[in-house]
């Protein structure tokens, strides 16, 4: 299945917004940190600043990219309907969740539009699977 040039811009677009995203949310903090301290928020944005570059590579192949785009629906859509939503339906959401909700909904909102999702069956779901051996 061959994808057309506009869906491919579109991915090319999509990987963009990811690593534009992180160069402005993440990589300050990473690159000139306030504090060194090893906790979650450390390796919250360690595994991003990661996944931003290699979302790089997503410019350069749009399409062998697709997981990256796939993970980051997913871990959006788990944050948001496994954490952010009971918080919210109980006492609220604080400011940081707040404020997270906005890019994490943004990106749940663009990113299904962004995926091809006939080839993404057609090459993840219906196609066979390689072998084990």
């Amino acid at each position: 299945m061959e994808l057309s040039g506009r869906r491919v811009w579109l991915l090319r677009s999509m990987y963009l917004i990811l690593v534009l995203g992180q160069v402005l949310t993440i990589w300050p903090g990473i690159l000139f940190p306030m504090q060194r301290a090893a906790d979650s928020h450390a390796v919250v944005s360690a595994f991003l600043g990661a996944l931003s570059l290699v979302a790089i590579l997503g410019l350069r192949y749009p399409i062998k990219m697709l997981p990256i785009l796939l993970f980051e629906l997913i871990w959006k859509a788990i944050w948001a309907f496994a954490f952010a939503m009971p918080m919210w339906l109980g006492n609220g959401l604080d400011d940081y969740a707040t404020s997270v909700l906005f890019g994490v909904g943004l990106g749940l909102i663009i990113t299904p539009i962004a995926i091809p999702w006939k080839y993404v069956l057609a090459q993840y779901w219906r196609a066979p699977a390689d072998p084990f051996r």
